[in-house]
């Protein structure tokens, strides 16, 4: 409403100069002659002229008047359409005037100043906190989690376990690694070994045993002296054993693991018996009622677990997303090289996906403004521009009244110079 009553002014301003040009026209031409009425004549002859023709170019953009070539908006709609999403795509959409928005305003380094700021990061945690909490709601349909069910099932039942389990195996043996896991067992043996409270159970296991065994010798004998004694010893032989092993990269123990390792992921991949095992352990963890009511338990304490916990003012979820938040914030301010690589990556994304996303944006927007009425167009067009327009009608009569004068003067000292005496 504010837009149609401005152009209705503007429109009543411009024809108010048009009828004032005219009524100074008329009353000038019914006055006596003299130079000044000659003079305002001139200029408002000019001056009608000036309006009359400047109503003519800006009605003729929108509606037809009587000569070709008029209602111009309405005539080339289609036209408008594609050149206006041609041009929304060469210089707003094409991936040249992206990536250089993107290296202009660095949105690595305003995303990382967003996220540092404790008060982002706190509202970021509420939002997740909130989406968190309508996902819980949501998971309490039993249809859902009868879906979600369903699609776990047929995607576990998918699952070659053997196979894939061997491929685990086969990553995780790759260059060595299995060795480096023994060398870690071997340390933490050997550690265990040499703890006081390892070689006392040791030595009371040995007890135990002569007195279950052998009774009667266990009587006579010194039991304890000889529990502590065989610990001891099998301990230090373990110890030497594990230490001689950890020390020799070719040592036959670390052989006969490779070979015990390579066979078993070879019978994972060979072996139908151990498959047919596996497909039996699978179908048995996917059907068996046990498993699927411990699992449904085990997710029902840990869904109620986190509504409580969103629920408290103090919850610990929505502090540690806000922490974390607030810790990527400041690890991306801090590191220059990260900041950039983002920044590369966006413009390499931008570079790639623009020219599709510039494509199917101005085809929206080529076909939208087909679809537009005519007529409809042009009055939109007329009512966030028009005002503008009347603007023009009002300069045209103004500068019409001057050229008007200028026509009048340059008459003037032409008759003056040719001695035609002065004018009247």
């Amino acid at each position: 409403m504010d837009k149609q009553l401005s152009l209705r002014r503007a429109k009543r301003a411009a024809l108010l100069c048009l009828l004032a040009s005219v009524a100074v026209f008329v009353a000038t031409s019914l006055s006596p002659r003299a130079w000044w009425v000659d003079l305002l004549r001139a200029m408002a002859e000019a001056a009608t002229v000036g309006a009359l023709a400047d109503w003519f170019a800006v009605t003729a953009l929108f509606r037809k008047v009587l000569l070709p070539h008029t209602a111009i908006i309405p005539r080339n709609k289609d036209r408008i359409a594609d050149n206006l999403a041609q041009f929304v795509q060469e210089k707003f959409l094409s991936p040249q005037s992206l990536t250089e928005l993107v290296r202009r305003h660095d949105p690595a380094q305003r995303l990382a100043a967003w996220l540092a700021a404790p008060e982002n990061a706190a509202r970021l945690g509420a939002y997740m906190a909130q989406a968190m909490a309508g996902l819980l709601t949501l998971t309490d349909d039993r249809k859902i989690q009868g879906f979600v069910r369903d699609a776990l099932h047929a995607a576990l039942g998918k699952v070659d376990l053997s196979r894939s389990l061997a491929a685990i195996l086969d990553t995780l043996t790759q260059d060595g690694r299995h060795q480096q896991l023994l060398d870690r067992v071997i340390v933490q043996v050997v550690e265990l070994l040499n703890r006081e409270q390892t070689r006392a159970f040791i030595a009371q296991s040995m007890v135990e045993w002569l007195r279950r065994e052998y009774p009667k010798i266990e009587k006579v004998l010194p039991s304890s002296w000889i529990g502590e004694k065989s610990a001891e010893t099998l301990a230090d032989i373990i110890d030497k054993l594990l230490t001689g092993v950890a020390q020799d990269p070719q040592h036959s123990l670390r052989q006969a693991f490779d070979k015990q390792v390579a066979g078993f992921v070879t019978r994972l991949k060979e072996d139908e018996g151990l498959r047919a095992r596996a497909e039996e352990i699978k179908r048995e963890l996917l059907e068996g009622e046990a498993v699927n009511a411990y699992v449904a338990g085990l997710w029902n304490s840990l869904r109620e677990w986190i509504r409580q916990d969103l629920a408290r003012a103090d919850s610990a979820l929505h502090a540690q997303v806000a922490g974390g938040t607030q810790w990527i914030g400041q690890a991306l301010l801090e590191d220059a090289e990260l900041r950039a690589s983002l920044n590369r990556h966006l413009e390499q994304a931008i570079g790639s996906l623009s020219p599709e996303v510039a494509g199917f944006l101005t085809r929206h927007i080529s076909d939208t403004v087909k679809n537009w009425d005519a007529q409809e167009l042009s009055r939109q067009i007329e009512l966030h521009i028009g005002r503008d327009l009347q603007y023009i009608r009002i300069n045209g009569t103004v500068v019409g009244a001057l050229v008007g004068a200028l026509l009048f003067g340059a008459s003037w000292l032409m008759q003056r110079l040719a001695g035609w005496g002065p004018l009247h």
